[in-house]
C-alpha cells in the first residue's frame, strides 16, 4: 500500500508500507514503462543496479508478462576490480541470478571483473558510446552513492563514461552488511563505475531503496543540498525519476 507520495525537486518519491509492496509496485511500474517504450522503439538500452536491495523489484520485473526482452540490451552500472569471473559477489553474476538468466535479452554486456581495470574501462566505454541509455534501475548506498560513485569519487561534471574508483569504508562495510562478503578484508578496494553524468543521461530512472540501513541516505537524498558529498542528491534534478522506499527506509520522511 502506498502511504505517501510527494515531489523532491523534480523527483517523485513514493513511500510504501512494506518492502514487499514497494518491490512489487516498483517492478510493475517499471514493467509497464518497458512495455510502453518497446511499443515506440525497436530496441532499448537498460542499466541495472546489482544489490540485495533490488531483490523484490527484480523478481517482480522478471515475472511480468508482455515484455519483449529480445529487444532489450542489458548493461550494469558497476563491478569490482580483481574478483574471479565466477565469484558469486560479482555484480554481473548477481544480475544473472536475479534476472538475466530468467529473461532472454537481446544482449547482456558485462563490465568484466576478471579483466584489468584499464581494459575493462576501455571495452565498456566503447559499448556506452554506441548506445543511448533509455532506463536506469538505481539503488542508493548507505553513504548516498549511486553506482560506485562514493562521496569523494563522485563528480557531477565527470567527462568520463566509466572509471576506476576507490571504495570508501562505509561502502565496503555495506557489502558485508548485505551478506556479499564475510568481512571487510574480503571486499575489493577498487571498482569500476559508470559516472554520474552517464547515469543521469538516461530518459527514465527507477530508484529502489528499502530497509532500515538506508533511512539516513534516503533522508539526505531528499533534504541535503545537492552536492557530490551526497551523490544521490543529483537525482532530484533528473526530469523523470521516481524514488521507491518502504516504511523502514522512509521513516525519517514520513
Amino acid at each position: 500500500m502506498l502511504k505517501k507520495e510527494f515531489k523532491a525537486g523534480l523527483m517523485t518519491v513514493k513511500v510504501y508500507d512494506t518492502r514487499k509492496n514497494m518491490g512489487l509496485e516498483a517492478g510493475k511500474e517499471a514493467a509497464q514503462y518497458l512495455r510502453d517504450l518497446l511499443a515506440r522503439k525497436e530496441e532499448i538500452n537498460v542499466v541495472f543496479a546489482a544489490a540485495p536491495s533490488q531483490n523484490e523489484f527484480l523478481a517482480t520485473l522478471a515475472e511480468e508478462p508482455g515484455i519483449d526482452w529480445s529487444r532489450v540490451n542489458a548493461l550494469h552500472m558497476d563491478e569490482y576490480v580483481g574478483l574471479p569471473a565466477d565469484h558469486p559477489a560479482g555484480f554481473g553474476n548477481f544480475l544473472k541470478r536475479a534476472i538475466w538468466d530468467k529473461v532472454s535479452c537481446k544482449s547482456v554486456t558485462l563490465i568484466g571483473c576478471e579483466k584489468t581495470a584499464e581494459q575493462a574501462v576501455a571495452d565498456y566505454d566503447k559499448v556506452l558510446r554506441g548506445r543511448k541509455i533509455d532506463i536506469v534501475f538505481f539503488g542508493i548506498g548507505e553513504n548516498g552513492h549511486i553506482a560506485f560513485n562514493d562521496p569523494g569519487e563522485a563528480d557531477f561534471n565527470d567527462p568520463a563514461l566509466i572509471k576506476k574508483v576507490k571504495l570508501d569504508e562505509v561502502c565496503r562495510m555495506q557489502q558485508v552488511h548485505d551478506g556479499c562478503f564475510a568481512s571487510i578484508d574480503e571486499v575489493p578496494q577498487y571498482a569500476l563505475s559508470l559516472t554520474v553524468p552517464e547515469l543521469m543521461s538516461c530518459d527514465k530512472a527507477f530508484v529502489v531503496v528499502p530497509a532500515p540501513a538506508k533511512a539516513n541516505a534516503v533522508k539526505a537524498t531528499i533534504e541535503h543540498e545537492i552536492s557530490d558529498q551526497v551523490p544521490s542528491t543529483i537525482l532530484r534534478q533528473h526530469p523523470d525519476a521516481t524514488l521507491y522506499v518502504d516504511s523502514d527506509s522512509g521513516k525519517y520522511i514520513l
